[in-house]
């Protein structure tokens, strides 16, 4: 039977980027090649879609007023973040939650006000554009991580409020704030675990068989 395995190395490589991704927070200022730019960009664009819909756009955002607007929509969801959390909000002010304004590239990702002409996949579950756009996210984060590159998804923000500032038209939905850029290092765990915020869990803590095991929902 022919394998259709990707070599050892190969295969190797592929659990290594996952393994080592993160949430990045820390960048150097160093601009981020045009070249490379389009590969994560590319790696992005080819990821699945649910009926081939893409309902991914990416707004590479160059302009520095543009760039010092989107931190101010950031930081103003912070404090409200900070408020909502009671007795945890100070400790939470404490943390760096974005590098909006040193890093090399900024992207903002949004579904457009066009997706509802998609029913193929969505007619009974109508979020699976997110999930689609997720999916490219996740995309760009892993081929950023190959060429070495760090990548923060930020996602404190009012959508309102940042679909003014980007004139989106009626109904564009902006889900994700996107830091590419060089880094000095990558956390060696999750920032939220270094910091001791939280914890992730063993998978085997998330896995069920056949049914819902009560005993996992925690």
């Amino acid at each position: 039977m022919t394998s259709h395995a990707f070599s050892e190395a190969e295969r190797a490589a592929v659990y290594r980027v996952i393994a080592e991704r993160r949430d990045m927070r820390h960048f150097l200022p160093d601009p981020v090649s045009e070249d490379c730019l389009a590969r994560v960009l590319s790696a992005a664009h080819q990821a699945p879609s649910v009926g081939l819909m893409q309902p991914w756009r990416f707004i590479r955002v160059t302009d520095r007023a543009v760039r010092e607007g989107i931190g101010g929509v950031v930081e103003a969801e912070r404090q409200r973040t900070a408020e909502a959390l009671g007795e945890d909000g100070s400790a939470f002010m404490r943390l760096k939650v974005e590098g909006i304004q040193e890093c090399g590239e900024l992207l903002v990702v949004v579904l457009p006000d066009k997706r509802e002409q998609h029913v193929f996949g969505r007619r009974t579950m109508p979020e699976m554009d997110l999930a689609s756009a997720a999916c490219a996210i996740q995309n760009l984060w892993l081929a950023a991580r190959a060429e070495g590159l760090g990548m923060g998804w930020v996602s404190l923000f009012e959508p309102d409020a940042l679909a003014r500032l980007l004139a989106l038209p009626a109904g564009a939905s902006p889900i994700a704030v996107l830091c590419l850029g060089h880094v000095e290092a990558f956390y060696e765990r999750p920032m939220l675990e270094q910091e001791g915020w939280t914890r992730a869990e063993a998978l085997e803590h998330f896995l069920m068989g056949n049914r819902w095991d009560e005993s996992k929902s925690f």
